[in-house]
């Protein structure tokens, strides 16, 4: 469901220090939330502090959310915990994999292009002369 970000409130966090949070407004400017943030019935803010304040810089007046029946303090402190801890980062080895596969998707080997290039020769050539 989507929320008014301005209606959501942020009470006591763990994390005092939001970080640079410029990469993360950039990438939701150009993919959008991937993850909706999560909030308590009362609109309180349990996870997604990061990405609240970024789609708030990014003037976004609306924000994707998941509900969580969650208004105990407890509850609440060990959502944002689970939250923070339960993640892993690609290792350096996954990330450079991972770019070079993205480079070869964006550019195509020299020989691709060149059989492109044969290809759309030969069709426009046959194509002129079926017009014929």
């Amino acid at each position: 469901m989507r929320m008014s970000v301005h209606d959501i409130s942020i009470k006591t966090r763990i994390r005092r220090n939001l970080g640079d949070i410029g990469a993360l407004m950039e990438s939701m400017k150009k993919f959008g939330l991937l993850n909706p943030i999560v909030i308590n019935s009362s609109k309180e803010l349990i996870a997604g502090h990061r990405r609240l304040e970024s789609a708030r810089r990014l003037g976004w007046t609306s924000i994707e959310v998941v509900v969580l029946e969650k208004e105990s303090e407890i509850d609440k402190l060990e959502l944002e915990i689970e939250e923070n801890v339960q993640r892993k980062s690609l290792t350096p080895d996954e990330l450079a994999d991972a770019y070079e596969r993205l480079e070869r998707l964006r550019t195509p080997r020299r020989m691709t292009r060149i059989l492109d290039w044969f290809r759309a020769f030969f069709q426009r050539i046959f194509h002129r002369n079926r017009e014929s």
